[in-house]
């Protein structure tokens, strides 16, 4: 289905899954990948591996404090305004790249996923988590409107309908 939106460049996280799946769209389309360690996932520190019960039998308070969107290092880990700070500059080099109305697939992790939306759209960080999850294998399409960046997909699974009223 991606490849049906013939996109110009691909850049991806070089972590094994994302690497894994931006393969089998560079296998279709023929276009090369460009890996950026830029787009891992976000670090988790001492989080990293345990399960969703493990962290909140150890780590509750810090659990409760991110949930309710307070800034906090996971496990000793990244922020997630760190994140951003980091895959956003990636996301907008790459897209920077690419002619008129150009098409770029970015291959990541859904927190890095979301964070980089985000800024992409100039929300307060306390804002991000309400973009809610990615599924794995689904996707999320922006496109540049008339001002800015706009989210026109998230967690999908099929390619956008254009909207009435679109500034496009």
């Amino acid at each position: 289905m991606l490849a049906s939106l013939n996109p110009d460049a691909i850049v991806a996280s070089d972590l094994k899954r994302a690497a894994a799946t931006a393969g089998e769209l560079a296998g279709v389309t023929g276009i090369d990948i460009s890996y950026d360690a830029a787009l891992r996932e976000t670090y988790a520190g001492a989080w990293q591996g345990m399960t969703h019960e493990e962290i909140i039998g150890r780590y509750g308070d810090q659990y409760a404090a991110w949930k309710r969107g307070e800034p906090v290092r996971r496990g000793g880990g990244e922020l997630e305004t760190e994140v951003a700070d980091r895959a956003a500059p990636v996301v907008l080099h790459h897209a920077d790249k690419l002619p008129d109305d150009g098409t770029l697939v970015v291959v990541s992790h859904g927190g890095t996923i979301r964070t980089t939306i985000g800024r992409l759209l100039g929300l307060e960080s306390h804002h991000w988590e309400s973009l809610g999850g990615l599924t794995n294998c689904c996707w999320s399409v922006l496109g540049e409107g008339a001002r800015g960046w706009r989210l026109l997909e998230h967690n999908a699974g099929t390619l956008p309908e254009p909207v009435l009223g679109d500034d496009t």
